[in-house]
């Protein structure tokens, strides 16, 4: 194969570790690190907006935030994250790469700064504004994902591609961490300064007017890290297969990338020019022939994305609602608002610390020695084992004496979540698609994933509310409970074990190879050579 592979490429192939592979692992990792940051930092806050805002004079418990803010406030973002997956996966094979890289970062930026402002003092217009800039910053975000692992992707060698991919996904872990820990230091910072009671012994007086700085804070520091990476991004040459493959320079290509490896590569504009050939009455985007090659493909990215993040995110934003009702997180009413701040904290960094940095980063070490489709099969297998061991004898866990084994099977179902499906189905469709297509491939799978997520994130809202609706959180309709919700989440596991047959195996494979763009090279080149018979 590497015969009929342009020179720049196979060259970035077989090229050893060196410096720029961990220097864009750190440009990319960082877009991801402030995606998570600024994702899951709504979590810390959702609480204390209800009390600030929803107060309910004379009510036995602090104020929170009607059903349908809680959905908005929590889900809105997913709702722009998937739209800029979808757009900028598509302008990153329209315009390249780095034109495209750029832009997502600043929006990021921007709206990271304006989401912690508010137009007035009302319910109303504080939870618009923030729902306004969490749109468009999850917009940003969405563009990160597509992006980022097709430019790694199409950085990386074969025989270590896996691992540098999966390394800037895993950014996520240190990003969701990062928020639970500032949190931390900022709730404890406000409580030393400005001490209250708990709400059960001075409700007006448990709330103090400062801690409606601190949701704010913990939303806009998000835009620091996204600033810093934003001129190294811009440093970034673009990628020598979209130069070489859809931009049709072989020369620039050739150029790029003996700056960046540190030899000397050969234009082989007339081998480009002859592959294009073959390009242009090639196959477009949900053509016949794309469906027939990479049709079942993209259902297998897709599909698997998409089970992953109804059962990933429906845990992960909701976790403090599950820590309080096994007892890990105290009753609202016997904390002042900063005091629950921290406490939400805690626990999310803990479980954070304990399952999600070591999950992928067991990911990263291992997906280029047992493969992609191994760690996605494992992944989703137990996970489901986890989550029906968690509902099936749910009243167990929730008993004082068993809240930490269920805390250990929640931290479990984690960490095989991100030494699993949760890495492995970011890095699979950034391998197997055309040049061409990949960016918008990826984020196709991508917004489907989120398509997930928002199915996770406003369903588990509605379905682990209490079947007996004298025990609903106020303004929610009666639920199935949280355990039926978590035994639907380990069946949605299951079918993720099912769907990962679709996905193809891409350890130690050149980008073409998975992608058939070699075959169609070899093909122009028979098709040459055969004189057709009149």
């Amino acid at each position: 194969m590497a015969g009929d592979q342009l020179k720049v490429l196979n060259a970035l192939d077989v090229a050893k570790t060196q410096w720029y592979h961990f220097t864009a692992i750190i440009i990319a990792g960082m877009g991801f690190f402030t995606d998570a940051y600024d994702l899951f930092c709504i979590s810390l806050v959702t609480k204390l907006l209800g009390r600030i805002y929803y107060h309910v004079p004379g009510s036995a418990k602090p104020g929170t935030l009607p059903p349908n803010v809680a959905a908005a406030v929590n889900g809105v973002a997913f709702c722009g994250t998937l739209a800029g997956q979808l757009f900028f996966g598509w302008l990153g094979d329209k315009l390249g790469r780095k034109k495209v890289y750029g832009m997502t970062l600043m929006v990021m930026v921007l709206c990271s700064v304006a989401s912690g402002l508010s137009f007035g003092h009302e319910p109303k217009a504080v939870m618009a504004t923030l729902c306004f800039f969490r749109f468009w910053l999850g917009f940003g975000i969405g563009g990160d994902y597509p992006l980022s692992a097709t430019i790694m992707s199409e950085y990386a060698n074969k025989k270590t591609r896996g691992a540098f991919v999966s390394a800037v996904f895993a950014m996520q872990g240190f990003g969701i961490m990062a928020g639970g820990i500032f949190a931390i230091i900022i709730s404890s910072a406000f409580e030393a300064k400005f001490p209250a009671p708990a709400y059960a012994e001075d409700a007006l007086r448990s709330t103090v007017p400062q801690a409606d700085l601190v949701w704010r804070i913990i939303l806009m520091v998000g835009a620091i890290p996204a600033a810093m990476t934003y001129y190294s991004r811009s440093k970034m040459p673009e990628t020598a297969r979209y130069t070489a493959l859809v931009a049709k320079d072989a020369k620039l290509a050739a150029s790029d990338m003996s700056r960046v490896l540190q030899v000397e590569i050969e234009a082989e504009q007339e081998k480009v020019e002859e592959i294009s050939s073959n390009k242009s009455k090639a196959f477009s985007l949900f053509s016949k022939e794309f469906m027939k090659r990479h049709g079942l493909h993209l259902l297998g990215t897709t599909s698997t994305w998409f089970l992953l993040d109804i059962a990933f995110y429906s845990q992960n934003l909701f976790q403090k609602d599950i820590f309080s009702a096994i007892g890990w997180i105290p009753p609202a009413q016997t904390m002042n608002a900063i005091q629950e701040v921290f406490k939400i904290a805690r626990a999310q960094t803990l479980i954070a610390l304990c399952s999600t940095v070591p999950g992928y980063w067991f990911t990263v070490a291992f997906i280029d020695v047992i493969g992609r489709f191994a760690i996605q099969m494992m992944g989703f297998f137990f996970m489901t084992v986890f989550m029906f061991a968690l509902a099936i004898p749910y009243n167990h866990w929730t008993h004082k004496e068993n809240r930490i084994g269920f805390v250990i099977m929640y931290s479990l179902t984690f960490f095989f979540a991100n030494f699993g499906p949760n890495a492995t189905t970011f890095v699979v469709p950034a391998e197997i698609f055309p040049a061409r297509f990949r960016s918008t491939c990826h984020g196709i799978s991508a917004a489907s994933g989120k398509l997930g997520a928002m199915v996770g994130a406003f369903g588990f809202l509605y379905l682990a509310q209490s079947p007996d609706k004298n025990k609903t959180d106020a303004g929610y309709p009666p639920g199935i409970g949280v355990r039926n919700s978590l035994l639907v989440l380990g069946v949605v596991n299951f079918l993720g074990i099912l769907f990962t047959f679709l996905v193809p195996e891409s350890k130690g494979k050149s980008l073409e190879e998975m992608s058939g763009e070699n075959e169609d090279n070899e093909n122009t080149k028979s098709d040459s050579r055969t004189v057709p018979i009149v």
